[in-house]
């Protein structure tokens, strides 16, 4: 059955089958195909894998990220970034960074993001005279923060797919491996700017700038304070803090005014239409992944691993190498769902702390959403920027450099992603 499902699974892939649908396909198909077991298996592990409380604060995030856009904040969170470090060299592309770790504290997406004020970012970078793949490329490359900073929809579904991690923990896990992308991202953008010339605005904000800035931006910034602080003090669970943002955002919206009735039926439509999407990803890849625990595919990887090194770093970089090439291939969620089950007890068995695993496997696949062939963030920065997508590559190169060296650290320093959670006592 093993191989059944393998080579289905590639050949719906290769035939550009949906990726959620390849898995759900694939999984039944061995089943029915094979035999052995009883097909309403398949439709029990669909809803097992949604059935979740955890799961619930998806589809909270989801819609309090759209809500905070049609409020407009995003424009507010531009301006602020743009008082705080848009006279540095390479301006545009600093503000680029720091708004979307402003924004990823809101949408924990790294789609949202690159639709949202990285696209808006890009086109002001091109006006300003940025090469156009460079500021596509800069864009792209920092919307992958989104899914590291909490509140993290990548979070929650690992925390759901693995024992002996809280979303919690992994909330704040991501906190300075989050900062850590941003910091290495703006160091690049400043050595390219450096070598290409590009200057920042013309003249440093002074501090009646950057106080109106940061009170307009101050609504939007005070929800990540929210949704952490809740969990640290134990106010409400991960799941209640995103329906505390949503009805924030909510609220927010009203008290500004900044709803139409127009805007906000769109915000919630947008937001069932992208949790119905990411719900039939889970629910599909949940077939797939059982079926892989059933073959016991992970204990004859382990047995592979382990015959290469048994040491703790060894195994972690074959993992992180071979988490790295799957994310080249398949979309961020629905490896992350297949790869924590296979990939968990190995490193468990290793003596690798869970919390660092999951960054590190967040963090791996993340960084495939901006690399070819798959590479959905790229292909949304293509489509929105109107960019070829071999020169958009090309540019994004010694960014996803930059990342890589975080990736590096992540592994090589496990505090990056312990520290945090254990001062605040969510570790394991």
């Amino acid at each position: 059955m093993a191989k059944t499902l393998i080579i289905l699974f590639f050949a719906a892939l290769l035939l550009g089958v949906p990726v959620a649908f390849t898995m759900g396909v694939a999984g039944m198909a061995a089943i029915f195909i094979e035999g052995g077991l009883n097909p309403l298996v398949a439709t029990q592990r669909m809803f097992a894998g949604i059935d979740s409380f955890p799961l619930m604060a998806v589809p909270f995030f989801i819609l309090a990220s759209e809500l905070m856009t049609a409020c407009g904040l995003t424009r507010s969170l531009l301006r602020f970034a743009n008082a705080l470090v848009g006279h540095l060299r390479g301006g545009l592309g600093h503000v680029n960074v720091l708004v979307s770790m402003l924004f990823a504290g809101i949408s924990g997406s790294a789609l949202a993001d690159a639709a949202g004020p990285s696209a808006i970012v890009m086109r002001m970078m091109r006006e300003a005279g940025y090469d156009r793949h460079y500021a596509g490329a800069l864009s792209a490359a920092t919307a992958t923060i989104g899914p590291i900073i909490p509140p993290s929809i990548l979070a929650v579904i690992f925390a759901i797919s693995t024992n002996g991690v809280t979303v919690a923990g992994l909330f704040l896990a991501g906190l300075v491996p989050g900062l850590l992308l941003g910091i290495a991202l703006a160091f690049a953008n400043h050595v390219i700017s450096m070598k290409h010339g590009y200057r920042g605005r013309e003249t440093r904000a002074d501090m009646s700038e950057l106080l109106g800035a940061g009170l307009a931006a101050l609504p939007a910034l005070v929800m990540p304070a929210i949704i952490l602080g809740g969990i640290i003090f134990g106010v409400f669970t991960p799941t209640e803090a995103g329906a505390v943002a949503s009805a924030y955002a909510l609220l927010l919206g009203f008290v500004l005014r900044a709803f139409s009735l127009r805007g906000l039926y769109v915000a919630f439509v947008r937001a069932a239409v992208i949790t119905s999407s990411v719900f039939l990803i889970i629910a599909m890849a949940s077939i797939f992944a059982w079926l892989l625990t059933y073959l016991q595919i992970p204990q004859e990887l382990a047995r592979l691993v382990t015959s290469i090194t048994d040491t703790r770093l060894g195994i972690l970089f074959i993992l992180a190498a071979f988490a790295l090439i799957c994310g080249f291939f398949i979309d961020t969620l629905p490896a992350l769902i297949i790869l924590t089950p296979v990939l968990g007890p190995i490193a468990y068995g290793a003596g690798i702390d869970p919390l660092q695993f999951g960054m590190m496997l967040v963090l791996n696949l993340t960084i495939g959403m901006v690399t070819p062939p798959v590479g959905p963030v790229l292909f949304v920065i293509a489509s929105v920027g109107q960019l070829k997508l071999d020169a958009l590559f090309r540019a994004v190169l010694p960014l996803l450099a930059a990342e890589l060296v975080v990736l590096l650290l992540v592994i090589l320093v496990p505090g990056i992603s312990t520290f945090v959670p254990t001062f605040f006592g969510f570790s394991n």
